[in-house]
């Protein structure tokens, strides 16, 4: 008797999962852990400041008084930055039924809000990027995390190797792996400033690195043991002399920097939120544009520590 089986079968129901897997990372700690302030140009200015240095000051008996030098406050100024997506959906696309979404408009607009949010965070601190007016021709950008803003001054001040620029202004240059030696000395130099770091920003191999530190000669680290089926290698505080510090890793952060950073001491700076426009139409299809106009103030270039010239690329996210 001939057996009937699958193979021979037509019209079989396909069985395809009504749920879209995306495993693409999305998480964006640098301007999450900042504030959100408004601007009404594309070119906007603050102020910043610093006390004068300390001096003996001892005066005689019955003194007349003189007048000190006075110096005046530092002018920066930053640009706003246009991003966007746009995209294209036929009417035909967003009729028919399919699996995983409910609508492939709604979809599609989903997917680009969060590559925009991923690429906010990769114009902030994921590569250098200066101040630029922008012309006809020239998209118009911000100085990020490790740029120079309008005027020449650098943002980030304090590093590890120093040397002082026409601004006052410090930069450095620290070949090779972080080492724990490396952000001692600059939460050293930030506190002298006056400053102090509250975050600790690395790449995802430093991350390893600073776990490590937990493995030096003499240190103790406290181990759970109520559970004896967990292995814990991994350091998200650290404490120093200059005090405690939430270890935090960052897909996106450029691969030779380590950032120690006051979050206070940052600003996203708004002057369109996202919104999203419908375009003019042309046939029969809708265009969906996803559009907004930021960028990032620094608020004294005296209060973020940075380690550069670290070891390591930067990885090929999907």
């Amino acid at each position: 008797m001939s057996q009937f089986r699958t193979y021979d079968q037509v019209g079989e129901k396909e069985d395809i999962s009504d749920v879209i897997s995306n495993i693409s990372p999305t998480t964006t700690p640098f301007q999450s852990l900042i504030k959100t302030e408004r601007v009404n140009n594309n070119l906007y200015q603050w102020q910043e400041d610093a006390l004068a240095a300390v001096a003996a000051n001892a005066q005689l008996e019955g003194f007349t008084a003189s007048d000190v030098a006075l110096g005046a406050t530092t002018m920066r100024q930053n640009y706003t930055q246009i991003m966007a997506k746009t995209i294209n959906i036929s009417a035909t696309a967003d009729a028919v039924s399919t699996y995983g979404r409910a609508k492939e408009t709604a979809y599609q607009l989903s997917k680009k809000s969060a590559e925009l949010k991923r690429e906010f965070e990769y114009h902030l601190v994921g590569i250098a990027q200066n101040a630029n007016a922008g012309a006809a021709a020239t998209a118009r950008t911000f100085a990020n995390a490790f740029g120079t803003y309008v005027g020449g001054a650098a943002v980030i001040h304090a590093d590890v190797t120093v040397t002082t620029d026409s601004d006052g202004v410090t930069a450095g240059n620290q070949a090779g792996a972080l080492t724990e030696a490396n952000l001692l000395s600059v939460n050293q130099k930030l506190y002298e400033q006056g400053s102090e770091g509250k975050y600790i920003m690395v790449k995802p191999a430093d991350a390893l690195i600073v776990a490590g530190f937990a493995a030096a000669s003499g240190r103790t680290r406290d181990i759970n043991t109520g559970n004896s089926r967990q292995i814990v290698n991994a350091v998200d505080l650290y404490v120093s002399p200059f005090g405690e510090q939430k270890v935090i890793i960052n897909r996106f952060l450029k691969a030779d920097e380590c950032l120690v950073f006051d979050p206070a001491m940052w600003s996203l700076v708004v002057l369109r939120p996202f919104t999203r426009e419908l375009l003019a139409k042309t046939g029969d299809n809708d265009r969906h544009m996803i559009v907004g106009e930021y960028s990032l103030k620094h608020k004294n270039v005296r209060g973020t520590g940075r380690i550069t010239n670290l070891t390591g690329t930067n990885p090929t996210l999907p």
